[in-house]
This record gives structure tokens, sequence and C-alpha cells, in this order.
């Protein structure tokens, strides 16, 4: 693995420990799980790597495609920015990278992205914001520790019970997709 590279919200790309599937290879099965999967799928070595297993894969990708882009419930940028944090959390270079870009088009800014990065703890502009970062840093770190009060503290934020749901699946999803990213390969950084 090489060296350690700090967080940021450049294109960075992703590359495999492990031998991935050549598309001209793949069954019709993985390229039909690839092509639902993601737009770049058949271009990317996580996907690429994943389809080896193509029914966790398509399983895993309606469930993150669920939670990251329904309708209703939690705004979509502050989804990518509760990624972001557990993404920053866990150390997922790659995941906090992407998931930072998605924040600041839909935000249409890089604030709280800065803070993010420099240090989660303090970030956030608003109550809002500062308490769906909290709630990602303890649920990240502290499931355990995760009650009544956590939950009343999002309330009085003004996040309702399907933002609070969604808030939860994005969080879960990323301890997922982070341990994925993070155990199978490395980003690969822009010279």
């Amino acid at each position: 693995m090489s060296a350690p590279h700090a967080f940021t919200s450049e294109t960075l790309g992703w590359s495999a420990w492990l031998d991935t599937v050549a598309l001209a290879d793949a069954s019709p099965g993985q390229t039909a799980v690839l092509e639902a999967s993601h737009p770049q799928a058949k271009t990317s070595d996580y996907y690429l790597l994943l389809v080896h297993e193509p029914e966790i894969l398509r399983q895993r990708s309606g469930a993150f495609n669920s939670i990251m882009y329904a309708p209703g419930g939690l705004p979509r940028a502050e989804r990518e920015l509760a990624s972001t944090v557990v993404s920053r959390v866990n150390g997922c270079v790659y995941c906090a990278s992407v998931h930072a870009q998605r924040f600041q088009q839909l935000a249409k800014r890089d604030d709280v992205i800065r803070e993010i990065f420099a240090d989660p703890e303090t970030a956030g502009t608003t109550p809002r914001e500062r308490a769906i970062i909290r709630y990602a840093i303890d649920l990240t770190l502290h499931p355990d520790e995760i009650g009544s009060a956590s939950i009343d503290a999002l309330i009085e934020a003004g996040l309702t019970r399907a933002e609070i749901f969604d808030l939860n699946h994005t969080v879960a999803i990323f301890a997922w997709a982070n341990r994925l990213m993070l155990t199978l390969g490395e980003p690969v950084f822009p010279d």
C-alpha cells in the first residue's frame, strides 16, 4: 500500500489488490449486474472485482442505490454529507473524495467539506449540519452508545422520522462500503 494521502475532493481512481473480471470474459449475468449497478461499473476496478460474486453485487448495488438515491426523506446533499463524514472517520480517502464532490455539486458549496476533512468533530455550518455530522460520527465509532437521546438531538435539529431513517441507512451502508474499499484495494491519486 502506498503512503497515506490527505483527504481531498479531487477525482481519484481506485486499484484492486485482487484480480478483477475482464469485461470481455464476463458472463451475461455478470454483465447485467454491472449494467444495473452504476454507469461506470464496466470500467471500475471496484465493480469489476465485486462482480466475481454477481448476486452479492446485485444486492449491494440495489441497497446502495435505494439508500442514496430514493426520493423523499433526507435531502440528497445531506446523504452525501453523512457519507463523507463516515468515510473521513473510517479513513476511506477514495469514498470521502467521491461523496465530497457529490455534496459540493448538490449543495453548491464546499465550506463544510473543508471542515470535515480538517476535523469532523468540529465541522458543520448550521445546527442541523452539526447534528447530522455528530450522529454520523457517533454511529460510526460507537454504535452501542446510540440511544433515544441521540435521536432526540436529531429531532431537535429539525430532522423528521423519514430523514432519521435515511441518515441511519446512509451511515450503515458506508460502514460496509468503506470496509470493502479499504480492504480490497487502494485509491489512485492524480500525478
